[in-house]
């Protein structure tokens, strides 16, 4: 029983200092005025009346009611009923008791009372205090008070306050009190059923409608994880509510931090307390709470939940977030689910407000059974008696619930209102609850449930019912019987105060009761306690990967063999299982098994074990913790705990080593959580072994939380205790209590021991603990291993500042002892072990501690004399001729780096790394050669290797993750990566001293960086003596050398004369030269420029007289390779440039033969014949180098010239042409040029044949379409793309995208979706010369671009950067344009590659590699850029193939001006897609024009710093991407272009070093002597290397090429037409990279593995594993043709032939099978096998291979023909005459009639309208549906096709109309127009019908594609 109040106060208003209305609540009367010794007066009740403050009112207002809770020291809630009406009080009044209260503090001030009415209202309040919390009853008995107060009712107000402070009810039970206080009034309480439920009414369905399912969910979550909760609201009764439901939906945990439903005004600053709290305030404060930052706020009026950005809410667990949500909506919104139907129920059966509030509660009841299912499993009972002491195992519940990763379980299970629920309900010897009975037995009901909703609102219905029935056992209960006051009784204008209470007779009822309640029995509660049911233990969850494959009992079963193989000494069985069982380790399940299996091996506590089954068993011990994590939720490191101290092996008589001292290396025995929960399950076991004794059952239980049984009968156990326990007598109580202490005292004896093997280090004299990351250095290591537990755990009481790598030797015992101590302090303090037992046992640690170090000591020395284990045998690299050691094998590992190659993984294959090896470092290469450490593919051998000149970076790293288990730990790791797409990753063996890791480093950087490029290997390789710095010797005939030294000297000579002008650019230095080799002190001199007062005749060549080493020297740069490109170009002959002929516009120069002009230059060089040679002396210092505008090249059909020449400079050039000899400025000058470099542009324009032909006027239409309307091969079709090309180049938008256009060249066989739109159109350079109008007027707001709108087409134009040319003006009279466009810098280049390098090379494996891939490509922008050069190059061949020169004028002229000008030439000249035409062009654009492949490569220690550019690298990108589009135009295969990517970084060969033609020349490498190749000598070159390879191996030729004359190539430069190189990603792990032939050639090929050794055993099977991942799939299984071929020659060889060279015998083939189809007439029925047709030169196959061989869509036409009888005959002016050889357009189908015949699906006579200006014309037109096109021919019996339309590009077909010169007698509507891509074809039948049915027939075509 208890009372229903326990105080009754009257509190009234007292005036404040200032009489400003605002006062303080002053206590009148309380009754009982002495405190109840159970319970106290709660303090502060004043407050609480008025939490908004004392204030005085101008008029009545109506008695308010709210319950405050107050909170006192014991956690005790008081909810204070607080009942306020109001009273008048006289201003006089006032004043007075405030002059009083003045003149008491003796205050001078004047009062300043403001002016107020002559009557104020006062507040007084009537407040009920009592531990109960029924609301209705206090608001009835205070309303009663009132009532007889205000209507002056006879009944004596002491008494009915004296009865209703003895009233007292039960406080549970389910029973039902009836109370009167004595007025003639009758209430009716009822208690509830079980008083743990908490008492809701309706406040939790008010507090859902008042903030929805979303914000109360939220809140409900913050509350769990202890966040700051505010509830605003007007009314304090809802705060009251909110605040009461939120603690309602808590149960069954329940709140314990500061809980203030309403919070007065005086007492705010609670709010910025740092703890937790659920508070409300009136919302007339919510300014006040706007600055807090960290406390969520619910404005209840509002209906708002605001949480502030610093805090993260952590919500439940999906599904459980989902399903609550749907539970939700289900009972508060029931139409929901209705809402949709057509005919909806007529009625919807909706709860009572009372009802829905324990539907509600019910879902969040069915919440909690579902988060703390099963935790009874996981309690540790640790004592029984006197009282049962319980612990809970947090990280074995998470892991068993898959919930460890969860972010709101284990914040819930931290928190306090858990550990109180651990506490109050872990006892299972007490009452329960519907809780209990749900969790226990419901589980299986919830679960079945959850599909249906149906049943899951049935549960819920049921749930409520029980709760309801708990707060209203009674539902049809009498009705209550309470006096109200009269209406409007308040307002009464002349009511008395409140009678002061007499309070003796309030005492003496007081008394009374209480006397009487003395003399009473007592009130016999029945105990209602019983064993607390379990429920069922959780279920396995499967893993939270779902991958039913990683537990499958496949792999468990490869754990138990692999086990019993080991303790059964089959160590070739267990080693082959090995690798499968530590992969296998990643689930949880084999891990368990592990444990299992390796239990079954132990008997009495003790395995011993030989070296190598030691050896196997930790391995996989390590494996299996490797992959705990430190919290160990699955109890895998538990249940290997006992068994690291139980399995051991004999080093030597009398010393063993156990298990322990080699699984230290993990976090898990740094968590002092681990250690808890382990001994407290231990402590549980032995406890139930105590209490079991005498049964069968006596036997120790394994430490292990799981096992039904245990954990079952161990809760039975106690509650069976806890039930005898008060019926045992004293002593057996003392002895049991006795028992278990000492129980719990050996385990922690035990467990200081087992903390002492795990903690201390095998060899402690190295200063260090175990893990270099966990206990040592707690506070100052912030590593993501260590969990809060352990930075806490280790960090709060010791200071571990030392840091313990310098520290004592003792400073490990110290360490541990601590730690030891910290654990059995926390331990023995929770499990009660006595205060002497706890000082015996710190006495007892150190000296553990001591001896396990000395037991520890012996162990180390012993295990070191152990023979070491076996390693394999290092394996050595080849070498080239050549190349020697530097550093011999240092054994290695080679880690994985992210690639799947080495991981097998999806490309097929066990993995191949790690593997174990050793790395070489020789003169040239870095190699690694090794095995694989898993066993199964242990007979592979893998290579990994690279130029050491390659190194793009090398760096030391630590190990990221635990490494694998086959690598030691601790080792030294380096990363070194490579320009060629290679990484090592290495591991150093422990064996290799770090000194020798050092030394590796140091000769690695030397070799990278020599100090002069005369160091590298392609100098010193084979000798041991350098030759070229070797001393000098008489020579017997002036060699090449000397002559190349003496125009060496010669240039110094000439140099020296002129005035030295410092320039920007420093080449590399060469004062590091080693030898005697002559140093010149000039050459300290930066880029050399000539100045202006230069004597002229050191430079004209007409007025020179050539010395004899100068002819020499002269016949000598006419060898190179420019020249030899310039004569077969016609550019003039060196004969030419100096007798100056005057009939060849250009003209070969040697102003530049001393390289005195321009140093990067070359020595002869093309410039216009008008140009005098002093002239370009001084045009060439505008340019940035000198490098000023020369030809290189030129096109033989337009006679267009493409220029090259450095950027302009950044200032002004007007400022360098000031000098006394200059001319004077012409006007353009302003325009940042000079009239000196206007006529030299001007010479250019003037030697194009076509300007001159117009007479050297203005360049107008007319002119031009005159000039070239005859020779343009359908330039109708070519124009359209110009426009928009320019217009994309220039960085402006194609509004539709780059139509294709069909014409005598090629595009990329990928049809662009886009079309030719008229703003394309209008953006075009020149005029159109097809089509239907000339250009009309831009769209608005469209710029003009750099003057291209004019009608005209320039002779030259001018490719610039965009920022050089900001000043330059577009000039109306001059014939040449400026197109500015931006083009990245040599530095984006660089930063591009790394990005790439990092993409294709990631360096660290990745958990999604495919998605980590492309994302870093794309942000590496490496394509991006590849496109912006194809652009430009496409743009610039359009451009020289209509007609116009273009000078390329971008940079310094030797990074993308070079690639550009290449590929240029590339695109248009069929040769330069020969090997030879790319060899010279190489050497021409990029070695004699200059490109700094030093500079760029970082080929010494000068350019170290500027790290590695690839600018040839993107150019041969580029060439890869042209190759791929159009495979059979070139002659050289894609291996070539890896081959010489990776050569021109290797240092292998002398062709890429130095920066330009006067370095080489310097170091005597321009002209070597001739043969100085021969005999064993390594190559010098690498194209002599590629020249003897070809004589050899069609490694470099491509079989598809079939070139076609004068094929001018113009590729697709989208970034979706451009593919990854494979260069980038490919590597063959069983030989290194393939471009050293001679090393891959001379690996033997694997012999096959004889059969087994029957009697009758079948001959040996030729077939072998060929692994995408390991073996160069090239080699090992080689395409049909070189298989052919090299069957020829095996053959050949057999028979005793010397074999033929492999071109001659495929040169032969190929002549054979073109006669043979020429006498056919090309019927593919002879002998022509698949091999002869798909590599002949048959246009039929080369035509459809091109079509097939490109990724292109569906229909998508590779075939653009020209569509004009006329242009075809001249689509291949180069030869001499039209039919010279016929052009592959004509004889397209000549080849195959027979065939023909069959496609053609219909076909007759139409006329056709020809291009621009031309007459209709009748032809034979065949629509051929199975080619999908539309032919035609002059007439019927025509076998050469005129041309094709491709029916993929038609757009429409429409009806025509008559045009000019049609065909007269024919009616109207037999005209139809075709529209394609292209352009609109006009046709006319002979009459409407046929019309009709060529419309029809195509129209079916197109329908059919």
């Amino acid at each position: 029983m208890a009372r229903l109040a326990d105080y009754f106060v009257v509190v009234a208003f007292s005036p404040g200092k200032r009489g400003n209305g605002d006062g303080q609540g002053q206590i009148l009367q309380r009754f009982p005025e002495k405190d109840w010794e159970d319970n106290p007066f709660p303090q502060g009740i004043e407050l609480f009346c008025q939490p908004s403050g004392w204030q005085l009112f101008r008029e009545r207002n109506p008695p308010t009611f709210f319950i405050a809770v107050l909170t006192d020291i014991n956690s005790e809630r008081h909810y204070c009923a607080c009942f306020t009406f109001w009273e008048a009080i006289d201003r006089s009044q006032l004043q007075n008791r405030l002059r009083k209260d003045e003149e008491e503090e003796e205050e001078e001030e004047e009062v300043a009372a403001p002016v107020q009415p002559a009557q104020l209202f006062a507040p007084k309040s009537l407040v009920l205090v009592s531990r109960l919390d029924h609301a209705e009853v206090f608001r009835n008995c205070l309303g009663l008070v009132y009532t007889i107060y205000v209507d002056g009712l006879s009944t004596s107000l002491e008494t009915v306050i004296g009865n209703l402070l003895t009233c007292t009810i039960p406080i549970m039970g389910g029973s039902q009190r009836t109370i009167s206080l004595g007025a003639g009034d009758r209430q009716v309480i009822q208690t509830p059923i079980n008083d743990s439920l908490p008492i809701s009414n309706c406040s939790v369905a008010l507090l859902f409608r008042q903030l929805g399912i979303t914000n109360v969910l939220c809140l409900f979550c913050a509350a769990l994880t202890e966040h700051k909760i505010l509830f605003l609201s007007s009314s304090y009764q809802r705060l009251t509510d909110a605040c009461r439901a939120l603690l309602a939906l808590m149960f069954p945990l329940k709140y314990s931090f500061t809980y203030v439903p309403i919070l007065p005004a005086q007492l705010l600053e609670v709010l910025s307390t740092p703890t937790p709290f659920i508070i409300g305030v009136s919302s007339a404060f919510q300014s006040e709470t706007q600055e807090l930052l960290d406390v969520i706020i619910a404005d209840l009026d509002g209906g708002t939940v605001t949480v502030p950005e610093c805090i993260h809410i952590s919500l439940l667990p999906e599904p459980l977030l989902h399903r609550t949500r749907e539970a939700l909506s289900m009972v508060l919104d029931p139409g929901l689910e209705i809402a949709d139907l057509a005919f909806p129920p007529s009625t919807i059966s909706a709860s009572s407000l009372k009802m829905q509030d324990k539907e509600i509660r019910a879902v969040f009841l069915r919440l909690f059974a579902h988060l703390l299912q099963g935790y009874r499993w996981c309690l540790h009972i640790i004592r029984i008696h006197p009282e049962p002491v319980i612990r809970f195992h947090k990280a074995a519940f998470l892991g068993q619930r898959g919930l460890v990763e969860d972010d709101f379980l284990p914040k819930v299970l931290e928190g306090m209102a858990f550990a109180g629920f651990v506490t109050e309900r872990g006892p299972p010897y007490r009452e329960t609850d519907v809780f209990d009975e749900l969790v226990a037995n419901e589980a299986q009901r919830m679960q079945a449930d959850e599909g249906s909703k149906v049943r899951v609102l049935q549960h819920i219905k049921e749930l409520a019912e029980q709760l309801y029935k708990n707060e209203n056992p009674y539902p049809a209960v009498t009705m209550h019987k309470v006096q109200r006051p009269t209406e409007g009784s308040h307002l009464r204008l002349h009511q008395r105060p409140f009678p002061r209470l007499d309070e003796g007779t309030i005492q003496w009822i007081v008394d009374q009761a209480t006397a009487k309640l003395q003399t009473a029995p007592p009130v016999v509660r029945a105990e209602r306690k019983c064993m607390v049911p379990s429920g069922p233990p959780l279920g396995t969850l499967m893993e939270r990967n779902g991958l039913v494959l990683a537990n499958s009992a496949r792999r468990l079963e490869v754990v138990r063999n692999c086990i019993s193989y080991v303790f059964e000494s089959k160590m070739l069985e267990a080693k082959r299982l090995l690798p499968a069982v530590l992969r296998a380790m990643k689930s949880r399940l084999a891990r368990q098994c592990l444990t299992q299996e390796l239990n079954l091996h132990v008997q009495q506590n003790r395995a011993v074990l030989d070296h190598l089954q030691f050896d196997f068993v930790v391995r996989m011990m390590n494996c299996c913790l490797q992959d705990c994590s430190a919290a160990d939720e699955h109890g895998v490191a538990a249940a290997l705990l006992p068994l690291v101290t139980a399995f051991c092996r004999k080093l030597s008589p009398g010393i063993t080593q156990f298990a322990y001292s080699c699984v230290q290396e993990h976090l898990v025995w740094t968590n002092l959580q681990f250690w808890e929960a382990m001994f407290y399950g231990d402590v549980q076991n032995h406890i139930r072994a105590l209490y079991l004794e005498g049964t069968e059952e006596n036997h120790l239980a394994q430490a292990g939380e799981e096992g039904s049984q245990e954990d079952g009968s161990i809760l039975e156990i106690a509650a069976l205790q806890c039930r005898l326990w008060p019926t045992m007598s004293p002593e057996k109580q003392r002895e049991l209590i006795q028992k278990e202490e000492s129980t719990v005292f050996s385990q922690a004896i035990h467990y200081a021991n087992r903390m002492s093997y795990l903690l201390l280090p095998l060899d402690t004299s190295k200063n260090r603990l175990p893990r270099s990351s966990g206990l040592g250095d707690a506070e100052s290591v912030s590593n993501s291993f260590i969990t809060n537990s352990i930075a806490g755990s280790v960090a709060d009481s010791y200071d571990t500042e030392s840091g313990f790598e310098d520290a004592e030797t003792s400073d490990v015992a110290n360490y541990v002892v601590r730690f030891i101590n910290r654990f059995v302090d926390k331990v023995c303090t929770e499990s009660g072990v006595t205060n002497e037992h706890l000082k015996g046992l710190h006495v007892m640690i150190p000296d553990i501690v001591q001896m396990h170090i000395e037991t520890l000591d012996a162990v180390h020395r012993e295990s070191k004399r152990l023979p070491p284990i076996q390693k394999p045998k290092l394996l050595r690299p080849s070498l080239l001729m050549g190349e020697e050691s530097v550093m011999d094998g240092l054994r290695v590992f080679l880690m994985p780096d992210g690639r799947e190659e080495g991981a097998g993984g999806s490309v097929g294959g066990p993995p191949l790394l790690p593997a174990e090896g050793a790395v070489f470092l020789t003169t040239y290469r870095i190699v690694f050669k090794g095995t694989p450490v898993d066993p199964l593919v242990g007979e592979q051998v893998v290579v990994r290797s690279f130029p050491v000149a390659s190194l793009t970076k090398e760096e030391k790293i630590t190990a990221q993750a635990p490494v694998d288990q086959f690598i030691p730990e601790g080792c030294a790791q380096l990363q070194l990566r490579s320009c060629t797409f290679q990484l090592l990753r290495i591991a150093f063996d422990e064996e290799v001293a770090s000194e020798s890791v050092e030394i590796f480093r140091k000769h690695l950087q030397k070799l990278r960086y020599p100090q002069h490029i005369a160091d590298t290997f392609a100098f010193t390789v084979g000798q041991s003596i350098k030759p070229a710095l070797q001393p000098k010797a008489k020579e017997k005939n002036p060699s090449l050398r000397t002559i190349s030294k003496n125009l060496v000297k010669n240039a110094k000579r000439t140099i020296g004369r002129q005035y030295i002008t410092r320039k920007k650019y420093t080449p590399p230095p060469w004062e590091h030269r080693g030898g005697s080799q002559q140093p010149f002190p000039e050459d300290n001199e930066d880029e050399i420029s000539v100045s202006e007062e230069v004597d002229r005749s050191t430079l004209t060549p007409a007025t020179l007289t050539i010395r004899p080493s100068d002819k020499m020297t002269m016949s000598n740069l006419v060898e190179r390779a420019c020249c030899r490109d310039y004569q077969r170009l016609g550019l003039g002959t060196l004969s030419n440039s100096l007798t100056r002929s005057k009939n060849e516009p250009f003209r070969i120069s040697t102003v530049n033969r001393m390289y005195a002009i321009c140093r990067s230059y070359p020595g002869l060089l093309i410039v216009p014949q008008t140009i005098q040679d002093n002239t370009i002396q001084r045009i060439s210092r505008c340019y940035r180098q000198n490098r000023f505008p020369v030809v290189c090249w030129r096109n033989s059909r337009t006679k267009a010239a493409l220029l090259r020449s450095g950027g302009l400079h950044g200032k002004g050039v007007a400022g360098l042409f000031k000098s006394p000899n200059t001319p004077a400025p012409g006007p353009s000058q302003a325009d940042s040029t000079s009239l000196e470099q206007e006529k030299y542009l001007q010479a250019v324009i003037n030697s194009m044949p076509h300007y001159v032909d117009v007479g050297g006027g203005r360049n107008t239409l007319s002119g031009f379409t005159s000039a070239h309307m005859s020779s343009s091969d359908s330039s109708e079709k070519r124009q359209p793309k110009l426009g928009s090309l320019m217009k994309q180049v220039m960085g402006g938008k194609d509004p539709e995208g780059p139509g294709p256009v069909s014409r005598g060249g090629k595009w990329g066989s990928i049809r662009a979706s886009g079309r030719t739109s008229s703003y394309a159109l209008n953006m075009e350079v020149g005029s159109r010369l097809a089509g239907k109008e000339l250009l009309g007027a831009p769209p608005n707001g469209s710029p003009s671009e750099a003057s291209f709108l004019r009608q005209h087409r320039a002779s030259l134009y001018i490719i610039g950067d965009k920022s050089q040319l900001r000043g330059v003006k577009p000039d109306p009279l001059q014939h040449w344009e400026v197109v500015p466009i931006e083009v990245f810098e040599a530095r984006q280049v660089k930063t591009s590659f790394k990005k790439l390098m990092k993409a294709c090379v990631p360096g660290n494996p990745s958990a999604e590699p495919s998605v980590a891939y492309l994302r870093s490509l794309e942000e590496s922008e490496w394509l991006t850029q590849i496109h912006k050069i194809l652009q430009i190059s496409v743009l610039v061949v359009e451009l020289l193939d209509t007609g116009s020169s273009v000078l390329v004028s971008l940079e310094d002229g030797w990074d993308i001006t070079t690639q550009v000008v290449s590929l240029v030439q590339l695109l248009s000249d069929p040769y330069y897609r020969t090997l030879e035409g790319f060899r010279l062009l190489v050497e021409k654009e990029w070695l004699s024009f200059g490109h700094r492949f030093s500079h760029r490569g970082a080929q010494t220690l000068a350019g170290q710093g500027g790290g590695f550019t690839p600018i040839f690298l993107q150019f041969l990108d580029c060439v890869h991407q042209i190759h791929l589009q159009f495979p059979m135009e070139f002659e050289f295969s894609q291996y070539y272009l890896k081959f010489l990517s990776y050569h021109s970084v290797s240092n292998r060969f002398r062709t890429f070093l130095l920066d330009c033609d006067y370095e080489r020349l310097e170091l005597g490498l321009l002209y070597e002597e001739k043969g100085e190749g021969k005999g064993p000598q390594p190559f010098r070159s690498v194209w002599e290397y590629v020249e003897r390879l070809n004589k050899k191996t069609p490694a470099f030729f491509n079989y598809m090429y079939a070139p076609e004359d004068s094929e001018v190539l113009r590729p697709y430069s989208n970034l979706s037409n451009l593919k990854v190189w494979d260069y980038y990603t490919q590597e063959t792990l069983s030989e290194g990279p393939s471009y050293d032939w001679e090393l891959a050639q001379g690996r033997p090929e694997p012999v096959e593995d004889p059969g087994p050794p029957d009697a009758g055993a079948p001959a040996p099977s030729r077939r072998r594993i060929v692994w995408p991942c390991y073996d160069n799939r090239r080699r090992v299984e080689p395409d049909a043709i070189s298989r052919l071929l090299e069957e020829l020659q095996n053959l050949e060889m057999e028979l005793g032939q010397v074999p033929g060279r492999w071109k001659e015998t495929w040169d032969k083939l190929k002549a054979f099978q073109r006669a043979e189809a020429q006498e056919d007439g090309g019927g593919g029925k002879g002998v022509s096998s698949a091999l002869l047709m798909a590599s002949s030169g048959l246009s039929h196959q080369r035509r459809s291979l091109g079509a097939y061989l490109q990724e292109s869509g569906v229909g998508s036409s590779a075939i653009n023909l020209s569509l004009d009888g006329d242009a075809s005959s001249t689509s291949t002016p180069s030869s001499g005459k039209p039919g010279g050889r016929r052009s592959n357009t004509s004889t397209l189908y000549s080849q195959f009639q027979p065939a023909e015949s069959e496609n053609r699906s219909y076909e007759g006579i139409l006329y056709k309208k020809g291009a621009f200006m031309k007459p209709w014309k009748p032809r034979w037109f065949v629509l051929d549906k199975t080619k999908h096109q539309l032919r035609y021919y002059d007439s019927r019996l025509d076998t050469e096709c005129k041309g094709v339309i491709d029916l993929a590009e038609v757009e429409s077909i429409t009806p025509g109309t008559p045009t000019m010169g049609a065909p007269k007698m024919v009616d109207e509507k037999a005209f139809f127009d075709v529209k394609t891509t292209k352009r609109v074809y006009n046709f006319c039948a002979q009459d409407v019908l046929l019309a009709q049915q060529w419309i029809d027939r195509i129209q079916g075509c197109l329908s059919d594609a």
